[in-house]
């Protein structure tokens, strides 16, 4: 039991110091548990120590007064290991008594013989002087514990009517519910006829996002919830706490909508009508109802997020989560904390609150492994087991979560290449390509550059409030020949640094080109006598210049693949062609 008289201290010290300086003799307080809570003369130095006597055990057990006029010899003393040290002449002490519970004693100690015939002479003036002072002690009790209560009134008041769009139980004797509000029946399935229900809450000894993570056991049900225990016993015998929560995905829901931009991507925001992007595009319509995982593949710049979220849009999870991970973005040493997440106390350095990671977050949603092909190794063993097992474990627990969640991968390099340079496992590989999917470059999409440009001039002349309307006919062919390595994402640079600079004529022209633009077409556009071998000419001609350094042989042949990156049978059907 806590020490009542303890927290009013200050007061019980004063007290002790007046009955000391009227009736001259030595006043000790101590608490129910046999501490020194104040002191005067002998035992001024002793505060906080705990009195070994018999007598004043003899008090707190029997709840009444006692007048020891031999110390040392009277019955109570026999057995107090303090009696051989004894200096005492006389000792009398009393209960202190709050709401019918002993809170502690106060002792007068007479520690010669001229005090003790002192007190004697006027004893019972003393004991009643002495009572009355003990009235006044527990009056203070009574008042501080008042005034704590009204604050913690105020308090819980406060937290309720802030929380009141979380879950709230109030918990009363054994832990049985008194009270429950409307969002904690919904969220816990229950309704005003489980009032007086058990709860068994266990706390995980995990805290994440300013609460604890408690599992709640009700009517053999299990709930995780992440909240706060507000003690409450003070107010009513009848409560006991309160404890407001949170369902750790609304949790996830609310951190994903502060943390995450409502980008809706849909089929019309990937731009193009070239063959190839109608063959992407139907494909994305097919695959998208599904649940099996996507691997992107494409280069840099040709859109493989634009894909990845139209995937989500027409998908049956298009109001859940997206979350979108640049794994070649991310530190190595914040990768692991940074998907899965962490607790409290994880490891140095970690916010004190723990956080939730992008898997969790993206829990119920899609979740885009962006540049997967950046991944380190060691990463990619605890990815493969995460997607393996479907759950996933946040650093410093050992609870794992479970995850409803639907992965895109995407890499603008060739995983097979890394496979086979050992740098990227084959069993994540197939784990990730169920479902395989390429993104053409720009310069394979005949008439789409241009389609492009022009929704780009657009969007740029709103942007930054200027009347584009023409173009010159030279500074169009350069933009159209020219090869885009950098594909659209090189494209968007270009037409926003030309509206940028674009002048009130309302026409863009080659004067406003970038110079690695213009460069790059100076001999193409400029030198037309220059002779440009196409793609499949260069082809056939590293073709053959393997062959005549491996041979013909079919191990010839074995190795010459290897070295173009390519499979025996494409390399057989190449020759052939």
């Amino acid at each position: 039991m806590a020490s009542l008289l303890k927290e009013i201290e200050e007061d019980v010290r004063k007290y002790a110091e007046v009955i000391s300086s009227v009736i001259k003799v030595d006043v000790e307080v101590v608490d129910q548990n046999m501490r020194r809570v104040a002191g005067t003369g002998i035992f001024k130095d002793q505060i906080d120590s705990v009195n070994m006597g018999s007598v004043y055990k003899r008090v707190i057990e029997t709840g009444e007064s006692q007048i020891i006029e031999n110390p040392r010899e009277h019955e109570i003393c026999k057995d107090c290991i303090q009696k051989n040290s004894c200096i005492e002449e006389l000792e009398i002490s009393t209960p202190l008594i709050y709401e019918e519970d002993i809170i502690g004693v106060i002792g007068l100690v007479c520690s010669t013989y001229e005090q003790k015939q002192l007190i004697l002479e006027n004893l019972d003036t003393q004991m009643q002087f002495l009572h009355q002072i003990g009235d006044f002690i527990c009056s203070k009790v009574y008042q501080h514990n008042e005034s704590k209560m009204q604050e913690e009134r105020t308090e819980v008041l406060n937290k309720i009517l802030n929380n009141v769009d979380k879950g709230v139980i109030v918990l009363g004797v054994e832990d049985r519910i008194t009270m429950i509000n409307n969002s904690a029946m919904r969220e816990l399935k229950l309704s005003p006829d489980d009032l007086d229900e058990q709860v068994q809450m266990i706390d995980k000894d995990e805290y994440i996002m300013g609460g604890e993570i408690y599992e709640l056991i009700i009517d053999k049900k299990s709930f995780f919830l992440v909240g706060n225990i507000i003690p409450i016993h003070s107010i009513s015998k009848d409560y006991a706490k309160v404890f407001i929560f949170n369902n750790m995905n609304k949790i996830n829901s609310d951190i994903y909508k502060i943390t995450t931009s409502e980008k809706r991507i849909d089929l019309d925001a990937i731009i193009g009508e070239s063959k190839s992007m109608k063959i992407l595009k139907e494909k994305i319509i097919k695959i998208a109802p599904t649940q099996s995982t996507v691997l992107i593949s494409g280069e840099s710049g040709t859109g493989k997020e634009l894909v990845a979220r139209a995937i989500h849009y027409l998908s049956d999870r298009r109001h859940k989560p997206f979350v979108a991970v640049n794994c070649s973005a991310m530190p190595e040493t914040l990768m692991e904390s940074e998907l899965f997440g962490y607790v409290k106390g994880a490891f140095t350095g970690a916010n004190p609150n723990g956080k939730i990671g992008k898997f969790e977050l993206a829990n119920g949603g899609v979740i885009l492994l962006d540049e997967i092909g950046d991944m380190p190794l060691y990463m990619q063993v605890k990815l493969l087991r995460v997607l393996q097992e479907r759950n996933v474990t946040r650093l410093g627990s050992n609870q794992p979560i479970d995850l409803d969640i639907r992965v895109i991968a995407a890499t603008n390099l060739d995983l097979e290449q890394r496979i086979r340079e050992n740098k990227f496992r084959e069993d994540l590989y197939y784990r990730l390509n169920v479902i395989p999917i390429e993104v053409p470059p720009l310069r394979e999409r005949e008439g789409d550059t241009e389609l492009i440009m022009n929704t780009l001039i657009n969007k740029y002349s709103v942007l930054f409030d200027k009347y584009i309307y023409n173009m010159e006919d030279e500074c169009k062919e350069i933009l159209l020949n020219h090869p885009w390595p950098g594909n659209v994402r090189e494209l968007q640079n270009t037409i926003e640094y030309m509206i940028n600079i674009a002048d009130d004529s309302g026409i863009l022209t080659k004067e406003m080109l970038p110079e690695n633009i213009l460069n790059n077409n100076d001999v193409a556009f400029y030198g037309k006598n220059v002779q440009i071998k196409t793609l499949e000419e260069i082809e056939q001609e590293y073709i053959q210049k393997a062959l005549d350094i491996f041979g013909t042989s079919t191990e010839g042949k074995r190795m010459a693949a290897e070295k173009l990156g390519i499979g025996i049978a494409t390399l057989y059907r190449k020759i052939k062609d």
